[in-house]
């Protein structure tokens, strides 16, 4: 899903629908349904409830080893902001099920986004087994944003979607809600597609990057301290000066034939992963 925002415009890219389907009235999943275990990362990356498409990105995307970068465990309260189509809810869901809670930040169902957030709810009702019990909040900036309860959560996540934030101009806005609604000690883990150092964040964010300066700018102002950076998700192949943007690369392809066989063989984006902290006790004024 992309949304043009300021420090943040793909909300992500996260795909969408259009169907209103409602949790509460789909149906119960057959008996041919796959099951899932709960409460183990392993098994829900291995669950049959996940589609070869999106397990086959599984070597790009790195979830394993980015959810545990993030500490997300069972027993947590985890809110995903902008989930889009639920690649990584499909994950969170049964890992939280049954110990802790996940909450899923998504737009209003009468805003300028609604089908965004029918589409989720959508997918939501595709195996209410799994996605029933998922706490479905509002990230709808600038107009809306109610994250749950302040200081509720150990772990906000987001994965490729600061662009858009960025793009909208709500990217502050959207930090501060995340630093709001995390317990004092709470993780921000944000993966976004990352553009080269010394760019203007304006100008990059069209085209589907943020610089980790920029990042780390939104992040401090928010009141968050970084902890630690990985390189889970990199990519050197990466040279982000394609005309339709990181969209070019899979899981895209926006071009379609052009050039598809470059832009396979450099795979996808090149991507900071950064894991950031509400600190425990408020930072101490200056002198």
């Amino acid at each position: 899903m992309k949304f043009p925002s300021a420090l943040l415009a793909l909300t992500l890219a996260a795909g969408c629908g259009s169907s209103q389907t409602s949790p509460n009235t789909a149906p119960t999943p057959g008996a041919n349904a796959a099951p899932v275990a709960f409460g183990s990362l392993d098994a829900a990356l291995a669950g049959g409830h996940r589609s070869a498409a999106n397990r086959a990105r599984d070597p790009h995307r790195h979830p394993r080893e980015t959810l545990s970068f993030f500490g997300v465990q069972p027993g947590q309260t985890v809110v995903e902001l902008s989930p889009g189509g639920g690649w990584y809810t499909e994950i969170l869901a049964p890992l939280l099920h049954d110990q802790g809670r996940l909450s899923c930040a998504i737009p209003s169902a009468t805003g300028t986004r609604a089908r965004y957030a029918a589409n989720f709810r959508t997918f939501m009702a595709t195996r209410p087994d799994l996605y029933g019990n998922i706490n479905v909040v509002t990230l709808e900036p600038p107009a809306s944003v109610d994250l749950g309860p302040a200081g509720s959560a150990d772990a906000v996540v987001t994965f490729r979607n600061l662009h858009g934030w960025v793009n909208d101009g709500v990217a502050a806005q959207v930090f501060s809600a995340a630093f709001q609604v995390l317990k004092p000690g709470g993780v921000f883990g944000i993966e976004e597609h990352r553009a080269n150092a010394g760019t203007d964040p304006a100008v990059t964010a069209r085209q589907g990057y943020v610089s980790e300066e920029a990042t780390l700018a939104l992040a401090r102002a928010a009141g968050f301290v970084l902890e630690e950076r990985s390189e889970i998700n990199a990519n050197p192949r990466d040279t982000k000066d394609y005309s339709e943007g990181v969209w070019a690369l899979p899981p895209t392809l926006r071009g379609g034939d052009v050039d598809r066989d470059r832009y396979l063989a450099i795979g996808e984006s090149d991507r900071m992963t950064l894991r950031f902290r509400r600190p425990t006790a408020p930072a101490a004024a200056a002198p």
